[in-house]
């Protein structure tokens, strides 16, 4: 079956599954689109979303399962929704679906301090997780720009990734066990607060990065992280690209605390929102080819220090850096990253942008860049091209914009830009996934085997395929 068979439902059979529904679970649980008129039901992706057939708002994984037994008998497609953050149209509507939104279980259940895990709803937000993670004396290291909408749940199920990923990980790395429930209303998982658990096929890592796909991820047990005692930041400027790949492995290598974040500015990007957003302060004078944003966390504040203002001397003597601004206050270090975090705000500067999250080998990044930018400029002269990514962990995005351009210059663009992923064996999607707009180009990173084993785990977990359909597989 198909993700087209799954939603074509008649009328009657939809009423006939939200009647069956909302008698089961109560009309508090289960809203008509009367009773939620006005309510925003795309995410952040721009693509087409449309109404669903009901809202469904449990407070409990007991009335997610009973919600997808009923969707399972009656062959009622099912979208999940979180924050609806997402870049990629995973929590839009196609239609005839009903739209299972997790935001009324919101809520941390536990904190265990000395096995250093919490356990947590999926509805609640991650900024809500930082700030408790904060106040018991650790830290959660997963941080987005959207960490006060975007929920834990939908984080697990795209797998974020974000500003730290060079030394915590991608989500994958902060989740011990989540429970989750399946298309026929199967409770799955559960609560166990163990690194170690090597028992048989891991239904949680399956799950975390599936968009939904496969099951409802309903709560979570979070790894926490000792709370960094001092944290040094420095805003860089670099002659080229084989300075800033030199700077990020001494740094690995000479910072003993390691690198925390490692985020990497073209030219473009940096004069772009420095010159439009009359907040952002330009920390370095002059132009510089390349500008870094370096970060690194520790547990000994003196050491640290002065650990770092010596390597960011000793990379200024050898020609690595041109130029330095040491953060020498936490407000200094909120400046700089708020140049880095400008791309909130490209909704007011370039609404009709072309955007990607695209990685490559670190060693290609560079060239990938510069491949992507001359291919560009040579179609759309006058585009606005802006290019920044997390080095670290090969993570490139690229926003391209042209005020005048027709709406079918969008597909021309990706093909450019997916196209040259391809050639280079990079990913089509470094952390916001698939959902629907990327389907098209799957293919480019995926091999033919690797998509029929995809589907292959679809059809054994989602049968009827109703769980979000038309999104990373069709």
């Amino acid at each position: 079956m198909t993700s087209a068979a799954a939603s074509a439902l008649s009328p009657a059979d939809t009423s006939a599954a939200v009647a069956a529904l909302r008698a089961a679970l109560g009309s508090d649980v289960i809203l008509l689109p009367q009773e939620f008129a006005g309510r925003k039901n795309a995410d952040w992706s721009r693509m087409p979303c449309a109404e669903p057939v009901a809202l469904a708002r449990p407070r409990s994984t007991e009335q997610v399962a009973r919600i997808m037994a009923i969707c399972h008998a009656h062959r009622l497609p099912v979208v999940t929704q979180g924050g609806l953050t997402g870049l990629t149209g995973g929590a839009c509507l196609h239609g005839g679906e009903l739209a299972l939104s997790l935001e009324l279980m919101n809520g941390i259940e536990s904190i265990d301090t000395v096995s250093g895990t919490m356990t947590v709803l999926a509805g609640t937000p991650l900024e809500t997780v930082q700030v408790a993670a904060d106040a018991a004396g650790f830290l959660f290291p997963l941080d987005l720009g959207a960490r006060g909408s975007c929920t834990i749940g939908g984080n697990l199920a795209t797998n974020a990734g974000g500003n730290r990923v060079i030394k915590y990980g991608m989500m994958r790395e902060q989740a011990l066990d989540i429970e989750a429930v399946l298309a026929d209303g199967s409770i799955i998982g559960g609560t166990h607060g163990m690194i170690k658990n090597n028992t048989g096929y891991d239904l949680r890592n399956l799950l975390i990065g599936s968009e939904g796909t496969l099951g409802v991820i309903t709560r979570a047990v979070l790894r926490l992280r000792p709370k960094p005692r001092a944290v040094s930041t420095a805003f860089c400027g670099l002659p080229d690209y084989q300075a800033v790949t030199t700077l990020l492995s001494r740094a690995q290598a000479m910072l003993p605390a390691g690198v925390s974040a490692f985020e990497v500015m073209w030219p473009g990007y940096h004069d772009f929102v420095t010159s439009r957003m009359p907040e952002l302060r330009a920390p370095l004078a002059g132009r510089h080819a390349y500008y870094v944003l370096l970060e690194s966390s520790g547990a000994d504040p003196a050491r640290q220090a002065e650990a770092f203002e010596a390597f960011l001397g000793e990379q200024l003597e050898d020609g690595v850096l041109d130029d330095a601004a040491l953060a020498a206050t936490e407000s200094d270090a909120l400046a700089f990253w708020a140049i880095r975090d400008a791309p909130g705000e490209y909704p007011r500067f370039i609404p009709g942008r072309v955007s990607f999250d695209v990685s490559f080998a670190i060693a290609d990044v560079g060239l990938a860049a510069q491949r992507c930018e001359a291919a560009l400029r040579e179609k759309w002269p006058q585009a606005t091209i802006l290019i920044y990514g997390h080095l670290g962990d090969g993570n490139l995005h690229i926003v391209v914009h042209e005020p005048d351009w027709p709406a079918s210059a969008a597909r021309a663009v990706q093909d450019v830009v997916y196209g040259i992923t391809g050639e280079m064996h990079g990913s089509v999607s470094a952390e916001h996934g698939i959902g629907s707009k990327k389907l098209r180009v799957l293919g480019l990173t995926r091999t033919p085997a690797d998509l029929a084993a995809m589907r292959a785990i679809k059809l054994a977990l989602d049968p009827l395929w109703l769980l979000n359909p038309g999104k990373v597989l069709v």
